[in-house]
């Protein structure tokens, strides 16, 4: 009985071995394919190709799977001749995160005709897309981050009738967006990813035929034009996401037709009217991002029944009204709120204190006014802070001081003609214990540098730009121990460029690699009415700079500055330094942008900052600079208004040339004689020695005829 039961086990197991064993076609073509590429060794090497790891078969040994994303796959695998194509049962494809190069067949699909999931996805496929899907069954397909270009073929979705996402986000695609994919082809469509490529044109008429859809982005391309009617119909969406593109006109009232929605993003268009009145109908409503458009108008109040709301960006706007009437308090989810740049009115509102999942609020640029109360200490999670207006700078920082979580505070347009409080022992141990980026940007308070800045031990950027500061730079600063970032530009300073700053430990000593996380809640830009300059979106990421330009700093330059040598810009211009450039400046090896104008430096530019090979920008315009240009050097490759203002600098690219030194000129002459520039000085010799008799001669008879 035991003997029968042991053979049933076994002949079981030959039969399950032999149902799962590999198709020796398939193998072979697995094995072929892995060759034709330039990649890491996948191990292959068992008998049975079912076993290897990314690939899995059916009952029948035939391949259903191959997933082999990031393996380090390279070069070319999908000629027509691919042995892929021997793989005709296979349904689900991943080869995503590898170096796959070259274009994409329609000879590759040919006989691929179960693929149901094809992820081809960061890569760097090229050329244009097939004339169309052959496969009916194709339910995914994503082409993200590569480098296919041309226009999508209308007929390239015929045949799918089963495609439920489309995702060719980050390649360079271009002509019109095919939004009747919903109409002849793909009625089950759920994900349409269009985002950065170049498409344009207007966005067609079609995707209120997308029953199904759900996500629709479209974001950083050429579209112009307006918001497509019937978008409004395609009532499933939870996404619609059209950043950076120059759509005009007003958001419709019928997008109280999308209940579902809860990602709307339009930033960055050209965008205008009022509000729609019912936005308080979208109750899934999550993220709401307007900014930089031409909306006018106020908040619809309606906007404060959206209580699934986590973030509003209505920045750069037209946008008006008193902000402090509306009631955030039933907000309870909201952790950014960002009004830069409107024309609000009123205080700072009172009802954000209930909004206890606050990490990022920005409200600057408007014309609201007041000063910060003690309750802004209820919002535990402050992370970041922008504000203008305020009044009462002491009071300000006595109270934020105190925001345990805050590490980006940015304060403009305040406090005018205060007394900025310079004690050391205004900080209480402890204050801004977490504060990494401060920056008071056109304040016009009075006083000198605060001593208490050098308690802030964790600050890495530090802006107190255009106030009306006096007096010197505290030497204090150079001991603060991770700030890279230090701009004091456009005030009222005074004294010498203390060699202290030459020490900060993060321009002279390479950052140790541990992680933190550095990433600031809202992106920081300046609104601009044409082209905004976009700053980093982590503290690690801005350029190390120190700038004093714009004051009143006198002295030498000092040759400790050539210690921070890992400063990229370098600005001391506007100032009234003097004597020479130090030599120093050229250890400064990853300088990218140096401006030393409108100073009273003197003496040649030195031949050293020829070695500064990152430097993109140089300016020592209206000094008193002379000599020479450094010849043969990418100095020449700087504009002529570089060095202009400076009347004894010649050389190219001024137009003024060098006069020939004439001993210079003369010993080259005579060196070009052979035996010549070994001739005696004879009619040197003689001219000397008749000067000698001749003097003697007649002083010497006077002195004998006297004695």
């Amino acid at each position: 009985m035991a003997h029968g039961f042991l053979l049933i086990l076994l002949f079981s197991h030959i039969i399950s071995t032999n149902v799962h064993a590999c198709n020796q076609i398939e193998r072979a073509s697995l094995l072929s394919f892995a060759s034709t590429l330039s990649s890491r060794p996948l191990n292959w090497t068992s008998v049975n190709c079912c076993r290897w790891k990314g690939i899995t078969c059916n009952q029948d040994g035939l391949v259903t799977h191959l997933l082999l994303s990031s393996k380090g796959l390279k070069g070319a695998i999908f000629p027509s001749s691919s042995s892929l194509g021997n793989l005709t049962h296979l349904t689900h494809m991943n080869l995503s995160h590898n170096s796959i190069s070259e274009s994409l067949g329609t000879e590759f699909f040919l006989s691929l005709n179960r693929l149901e999931i094809l992820d081809l996805s960061f890569n760097l496929l090229s050329g244009n897309l097939p004339f169309s899907l052959p496969s009916h069954n194709i339910q995914t397909l994503d082409l993200s981050s590569n480098c296919f270009h041309g226009a999508i073929p209308s007929s390239f979705f015929q045949k799918a009738r089963n495609l439920t996402s489309f995702n060719v986000h980050n390649n360079s695609f271009s002509g019109l967006i095919p939004s009747s994919i919903c109409i002849n082809s793909s009625p089950l469509i759920r994900l349409l990813d269009f985002s950065r490529n170049a498409f344009s044109g207007n966005i067609s008429p079609g995707l209120g035929g997308c029953s199904k859809l759900q996500i629709f982005r479209a974001g950083n391309n050429n579209l112009s034009g307006l918001l497509p009617k019937d978008i409004y119909n395609a009532t499933k969406l939870e996404e619609i996401a059209f950043p950076s593109n120059s759509l005009h006109g007003a958001i419709s009232e019928k997008i109280f037709n999308l209940i579902n929605l809860a990602i709307l993003d339009l930033s960055f268009n050209a965008l205008s009217g009022v509000l729609p009145l019912y936005f308080g109908k979208l109750s899934k409503l999550k993220i709401l991002s307007l900014d930089y458009n031409h909306f006018e108008g106020s908040l619809p109040p309606s906007l404060m029944n959206c209580t699934n709301l986590v973030e509003i960006h209505m920045a750069a706007n037209n946008l008006e009204g008193d902000i402090s009437m509306l009631n955030f308090s039933k907000l309870s989810h909201l952790s950014k709120l960002d009004l830069l740049q409107n024309h609000f009115i009123g205080t700072f509102p009172t009802s954000l204190y209930s909004c206890q999942s606050l990490k990022a609020i920005r409200l600057s640029a408007n014309n609201l006014e007041g000063q910060i109360q003690h309750e802004i200490l209820s919002l535990k999670s402050l992370s970041l802070l922008s504000l203008g207006g305020l009044t009462n700078i002491t009071g300000a920082m006595k109270i934020l001081m105190h925001c345990k979580s805050l590490q980006t505070l940015l304060l403009s347009y305040s406090f005018k003609g205060e007394e900025i409080p310079t004690d050391e022992g205004m900080l209480d141990v402890g204050g801004f214990q977490n504060l990494r980026f401060l920056s008071i940007y056109y304040c016009e308070f009075i006083g000198q540098v605060p001593l208490w800045l050098s308690k802030l031990k964790n600050v890495e950027i530090l802006i107190l730009k255009g106030s009306r500061i006096t007096g010197p730079i505290p030497r204090s600063l150079g001991t603060l121990p991770k700030l890279f970032f230090l701009s004091l530009a456009d005030n009222q300073i005074s004294g010498e460029f203390p060699k202290e700053l030459c020490g900060l430990p993060s321009l002279v000593h390479e950052p140790t690699t541990t992680q933190v996380d550095d990433y600031i809640d809202l992106l920081i830009f300046t609104a601009a009415d044409l082209y905004p300059i976009f700053y980093p979106r982590r503290l690690s990421n801005f350029a190390p700079t120190v700038d004093l330009s714009f004051n009143h700093i006198r002295g030498r330059i000092p040759t400790e500055i050539g210690q921070i040598h890992l400063v990229h810009n370098l600005d001391l211009s506007s100032n009234y330094f003097s004597g020479n450039i130090p030599e120093q400046i050229s250890n400064l090896k990853n300088l990218e942008n140096l401006s030393l104008s409108m100073n009273h430096l003197s003496g040649n530019i030195p031949l050293s900052l020829a070695s500064l090979n990152f430097l993109k920008s140089l300016n020592v315009s209206y000094n008193n600079l002379e000599g020479p240009i450094p010849t043969g050097t990418q100095l020449q490759s700087f504009n002529a208004s570089a060095f202009k203002g400076n009347s004894k600098l010649c050389g190219a690219p001024l137009p003024n040339e060098c006069l020939p030194i004439e001993g210079i000129d003369a010993d080259s002459n005579n060196s070009q004689g052979g035996d010549n520039g070994h001739q005696f000085p004879w009619l040197y010799i003689f001219t000397a020695l008749g000067f000698i008799v001749g003097f003697w001669g007649v002083f010497g008879s006077l002195i004998v005829k006297k004695t």
